[in-house]
């Protein structure tokens, strides 16, 4: 049955309209995005079917162009749209976090990292980069691995911080096996990072790790 033919409360475009979008589930919100179905199959039922094909919504936005592009009822339009809705994303938690000071909005920093880094196939280690009034200057991916792990030289890190003119810094890095726990390599760096940051005043206010859930934090875990 074609979603026309449904009852008004249950389309998903009206229950969002009426209820909010919190309302809605995945495949709701999905077929909202994907706009009509395919033959047999309505824009709910196939994005039922694209969210178990790709495990989910972190699957599927983290698809690469030829796997998104090659399941059914997708192409490179709707590739492009999503690419552009995914990058509005990051942008509009950008604008909430800067020029504000990051240890007054903890939530907004933690979304916008993970939004940044969450779904990345390869580790990244990242920066954020402050001033003496927490506020951000300038977000930088410096360093990018396999999944086995990122290289990080305090040196480049320091050199960075320095031409930012930065008074303090927020790490993140990502795990892309999706467990967020810090390792004993994570905890070494992290020191090795504050003790030379030190040596040039800048403060290190936490590190965080995304993983699949709620990004771990350093600070809040008191292991700075």
């Amino acid at each position: 049955m074609p979603i026309t033919d449904w009852p008004e409360d249950e389309r998903p475009r009206e229950k969002l309209l009426q209820r909010g979008a919190q309302a809605l589930t995945d495949a709701e919100l999905l077929a909202i995005f994907l706009r009509t179905g395919v033959t047999g199959k309505s824009a709910v039922d196939l994005a039922r079917d694209l969210l178990r094909d790709f495990g989910g919504l972190v699957g599927l936005f983290s698809a690469g162009q030829a796997a998104f592009c090659a399941a059914k009822g997708l192409g490179k339009a709707k590739y492009a749209q999503l690419r552009a809705v995914l990058e509005m994303s990051r942008r509009y938690l950008h604008e909430e976090i800067a020029g504000r000071d990051v240890l007054t909005s903890p939530e907004h920093t933690r979304q916008y990292l993970k939004a940044r880094l969450r779904s990345l196939p390869h580790e990244v280690f990242a920066c954020l980069f402050l001033d003496n009034r927490h506020r951000v200057i300038e977000y930088q991916e410096l360093f990018r691995g396999t999944i086995d792990g990122a290289s990080v030289h305090p040196r480049e890190v320091v050199r960075e911080a320095m031409r930012c003119n930065a008074a303090a810094v927020i790490f993140a890095h990502n795990h892309p096996s999706g467990v967020a726990e810090p390792s004993q390599s994570d905890l070494r760096i992290t020191q090795r990072l504050k003790d030379a940051l030190a040596l040039v005043d800048v403060r290190v206010l936490d590190h965080f790790i995304i993983g699949e859930g709620m990004a771990t934090s350093f600070a809040e875990r008191g292991l700075l």
